[in-house]
């Protein structure tokens, strides 16, 4: 069962590592992207959610203060949902439908992270 663990961790850590790279590498991309959303400080804003990203998927990966990497990585998605993803307030459909998809799984995201340290805390259960 060992194995499997390792594969959840590289697969759920990669895809932070995956959007934290992107943040940084595409910075200005996504900072034109955060400001269409009135992000503040933009410019600041995004190589520091690339950071944040990028621990919080490493933690997972080398499986290394997992505690303190879900909770950056739920202290990124809460208010990035909300934010980047406010699929009510869209009208075009298909731009519509694409938010409501990413703040949905941002939502399973959260729920997992929560699950997770639920997991280790219960029944003292290493990530």
């Amino acid at each position: 069962m060992e194995y499997l663990n390792i594969i959840g961790r590289i697969l759920f850590g990669g895809y932070f590592i995956i959007a934290g790279f992107n943040h940084l590498s595409k910075m200005e991309m996504m900072t034109g992207y955060a400001k269409s959303k009135n992000v503040p400080m933009a410019k600041l804003a995004v190589p520091f959610t690339g950071l944040m990203l990028l621990a919080g998927g490493l933690s997972y990966i080398f499986n290394f203060h997992v505690t303190a990497g879900s909770i950056i990585l739920i202290a990124f998605l809460l208010p990035t949902t909300f934010m980047m993803h406010g699929y009510w307030s869209i009208q075009d459909p298909m731009q519509k439908i694409t938010e409501r998809i990413n703040f949905e799984k941002n939502l399973a995201l959260i729920g997992a992270l929560i699950l997770f340290l639920s997991v280790r805390y219960t029944f003292g259960v290493p990530l």
